[in-house]
């Protein structure tokens, strides 16, 4: 087969350091604006993008060019250095050192958009470790292997 048509859809999950509520309404479209044209720099679409103040979901098609550690690096570095060289925050803005990252099936992808799309609302219910423990089973990941 002379061509590689390669379609994986991930859905990323990182927190805050030290879960600390950073991403507040009224920067958070900025942030997310900004994480989206890195995305996009790398050749990955992103379907969606939202999360609470201290985490972040991102629904994306990932680049065949790009592996999946080296755009969060690359994600999560260059949003922190962002952040903290406009002074948006009165400490120093970091993310945490691990992320979740799920394959998506083309089946779910509306499922896990609406998921991701309505973060706010899911919230008021669950806390963000209730929601991260239910996503690693989910996905039969042992919490505590890792």
């Amino acid at each position: 087969m002379s061509h590689s048509f390669p379609r994986i859809w991930v859905h990323l999950v990182f927190g805050t350091k030290n879960r600390q509520l950073f991403i507040t309404p009224d920067i958070e479209s900025k942030i997310y604006r900004f994480i989206k044209s890195q995305m996009i720099d790398k050749g990955c679409f992103v379907k969606s993008i939202n999360g609470m103040p201290d985490h972040i979901h991102i629904l994306t098609l990932l680049n065949q060019n790009i592996s999946l550690a080296d755009l969060v690096k690359q994600i999560k570095g260059s949003s922190s250095h962002w952040v903290n060289q406009h002074n948006i925050y009165s400490q120093k803005f970091a993310w945490q050192t691990g992320y979740g990252a799920f394959s998506v099936s083309e089946s779910q992808i509306s499922k896990v958009d609406a998921y991701i799309t309505n973060q706010k609302a899911h919230h008021q219910t669950k806390t963000f470790m209730d929601e991260y423990e239910g996503l690693l089973k989910l996905h039969n990941i042992d919490l505590r292997s890792g």
